[in-house]
């Protein structure tokens, strides 16, 4: 049962009684049990689940006197912003088919490789024998000399890449650059892979997946991307989306790799030397799928509290509504991926948060609850916001997401997903420190989360953003066992259907986490200050280039990004 005695316990210690009795995790049980029931089919955009997680959001918002703080329409402010989005779906599975000099096989959906409908504009894929090209990495770094494809002609051609960086297995050969060794920048994220490909007029791209550099299993693989595609509508989709995208299984690379003589480990190896060149492979693929493509509209669902002295600035708390939907049903035959964690913990945090806020006094800075869709195909909903901002991202002072509660119960730490160097950081930290916690810098940089949530489309545009993540030290059980934890519901739980709600979860973390975040949130849209990101940052310039729109009280706050 959820223990809402810890609760009272955590958050008076860190917020004081005014904030114990205004913060409940009863609430937010009852929002992540409604959000992630089967009735809400899974959370995907543009079905019948978001009709009902729109309508329990805008009515929980009404409820607890949080104003409508989405786009004006008819000259009256809305709860929602309305998000355009390119939708695509298998009509059938589609048929793959690769020939090799010992004979043709076909490749299973799900099993052996996972194509995503297109969203190159087409409502078709057709590809007869097209040629293969090994592409290692698939990474063109001109600031660190790196370049794998060095001006070979891949149009037309389908490109085979691993995940991840040259440098995940360790130092490159022949005297390469550094990627950052285990922390994983974008070259390693599949959506950059995807992106350089059609920049290069390839038809298509094969992703080569591993459990470790993906920092996911193939079911993950398997459930994000046989079910619905969406993307944000583009003048020229060709232009970010080939032909194909897909992922194949390690067994069906090494297949593959078999078929020019080399084995996976030697084609790894191969890939990770700055002297790599493409390799055209003895195998032909052909494709054939018909899809159903339209344009759609999702929404963001936003709430407001205008400040009293500032109101044009902003501190915003967001979170992603959406999930998978309906997709291939599990061993037991169930198809509703209901994502309770992923992500309706985060959203009945931000949900209470606003609850929370409503019954205080108003601060100076206009707080923003921003309830984003379609996260799981791309960041779309926070992407659609930063292009179409309804209130001006230079003067957002901060943004806090939330991709995943705490359920486990109180930590001794926090972190972040990712390793950037920021003020608002310093101040989660000096807050934190009231709780006795400390930072524990990302555990697991090798798997991109900085890049693979909400906050990173706002920090591209240089917007001070982090992405919360509870801790691993559990006051229950210690590091050993968060870390267990989080290592089983990757495996067992994460973009699958067992992804739902239990009553054995601890909230009480939640709570604690809450106060924590928001208490700085609070005392930032209290303040004049504007935190920045640290000098050596690439998201630095960006937030500089806007601070003629701060003017004088463009004040810094402290000293940003002193710890690493």
């Amino acid at each position: 049962m959820i223990r809402p005695s810890l609760f009272l316990a955590a958050t008076a210690l860190a917020a004081g009684p005014l904030a114990a009795q205004s913060f409940s995790t009863q609430r937010v049980a009852q929002d992540i049990q409604t959000l992630s029931s089967d009735a809400y089919e899974g959370r995907g955009p543009a079905t019948p689940g978001e009709t009902k997680t729109v309508a329990y959001l805008v009515q929980q918002l009404t409820t607890a006197g949080v104003q409508p703080g989405g786009e004006i329409i008819d000259g009256k402010r809305q709860y929602t912003q309305r998000v355009p989005l390119l939708q695509s779906s298998w009509s059938a599975d589609p048929v793959v088919t690769l020939q090799t000099a010992a004979g043709g096989a076909r490749l299973a959906q799900g099993t052996d490789i996972a194509v995503r409908a297109p969203l190159n504009g087409a409502s078709q894929l057709r590809l007869d024998n097209a040629p293969l090209v090994f592409a290692g990495y698939g990474v063109q770094a001109p600031e660190r000399q790196w370049d794998d494809f060095k001006g070979v002609d891949v149009r037309g051609k389908i490109l085979v890449v691993f995940i991840n960086d040259p440098d995940f297995y360790g130092a490159i050969g022949d005297g390469g650059p550094d990627f950052g060794g285990k922390a994983m920048t974008y070259y390693g994220r599949w959506t950059y892979k995807y992106e350089q490909a059609a920049k290069l007029g390839a038809a298509g791209v094969i992703i080569v997946h591993e459990d470790a550099p993906a920092s996911y299993g193939w079911n993950t693989v398997k459930n994000s991307n046989t079910n619905t595609m969406f993307d944000v509508v583009r003048q020229n989709p060709g232009g970010s989306h080939p032909a194909m995208e897909s992922w194949v299984s390690s067994a069906t690379a090494a297949k593959i790799f078999a078929s020019a003589g080399m084995t996976l480990e030697q084609a790894k190896a191969a890939a990770r030397r700055r002297d790599f060149k493409p390799v055209e492979l003895p195998v032909r693929l052909s494709a054939t799928g018909n899809a159903a493509a339209q344009t759609i509209t999702s929404y963001n669902v936003v709430g407001l509290l205008p400040g009293t002295r500032r109101p044009d600035e902003t501190v915003i708390y967001s979170a992603h509504w959406d999930h998978l939907g309906i997709g291939l049903p599990d061993a037991n035959g169930d198809k509703i991926y209901n994502g309770a964690l992923d992500n309706a913990t985060g959203t009945a945090h931000v949900l209470e948060q606003a609850r929370w806020f409503a019954k205080q006094p108003r601060t100076q800075r206009s707080l923003v609850f921003l309830f984003v869709t379609a996260e799981e195909k791309g960041l779309l909903g926070s992407e659609y916001y930063v292009s179409n901002p309804l209130y001006p991202l230079s003067k957002t002072a901060g943004v806090l997401n939330t991709d995943g509660g705490a359920i486990y119960g109180p930590a001794r730490d926090f972190s972040m997903s990712g390793s950037a160097k920021l003020g608002l950081l310093d101040m989660l930290v000096a807050e934190g420190a009231k709780q006795k916690r400390t930072y524990s810098p990302d555990e697991k940089v090798e798997a991109g989360y900085f890049f693979r949530s909400d906050h990173f489309p706002f920090a591209k545009r240089g917007v001070p953003a982090i992405s919360w993540r509870g801790g691993a030290d559990l006051v229950n059980g210690g590091k050993a066992r968060g870390l267990a934890l989080n290592e089983d519901y990757t495996v067992k739980r994460y973009h699958q259907p067992d992804d739902e709600y239990s009553p054995s979860w601890d909230l009480s973390g939640l709570a604690q986490d809450a106060a924590l975040l928001h208490n700085v949130g609070r005392d930032l849209a209290n303040s004049s200050a504007w935190p920045n990101w640290s000098q050596d940052s690439e998201f630095r310039a960006a937030r500089d280039a806007s601070g003629g729109d701060r003017g004088a009280s463009a004040a810094p706050a402290g000293k940003p990004g002193e710890r690493g």
